[in-house]
């Protein structure tokens, strides 16, 4: 499956070569167990969804199946949202974010809670 990309090229979306970006941890290998997370549990409609998206993206070369006996290294969970009966994959991101060395585009510490209405924009 072949679309236009971001720079009006047809190919691939996953062979479009963008912005590289270097995550640099601040340990060294063999990586923690909390870096290898399992599957999280999901309803059968959360499932569903997942795996209709997976394929999408393996269908775009956005991602790639790893065999169940090939080593990786690094693995984060997925999580289906939903809100409005709309869905979206997010990806827990929070171990690694544990062992990432901060770069100068950092997020926003907060110390207090935010309001509802603005959790969306960060």
């Amino acid at each position: 499956m072949t679309t236009k990309n971001h720079l009006n090229q047809k190919k691939p979306l996953g062979e479009t070569i963008g912005p590289e970006v270097d995550i640099i941890l601040n340990i060294e290998r063999p990586y923690q167990p909390l870096l290898r997370r399992p599957a999280y549990p999901a309803s059968p409609k959360s499932r569903d969804t997942l795996e209709i998206n997976i394929k999408e993206l393996l269908d775009l070369g956005v991602i790639r199946k790893v065999g169940h006996n090939d080593w990786v290294e690094i693995t984060t969970p997925v999580i289906v949202e939903w809100h409005n009966c709309k869905s979206r994959m997010v990806g827990d991101l929070r171990a690694l974010s544990t062992y990432t060395v901060p770069d100068r585009y950092q997020y926003q510490k907060y110390k207090f809670p935010l309001p509802r209405y603005l959790m969306h924009c960060i």
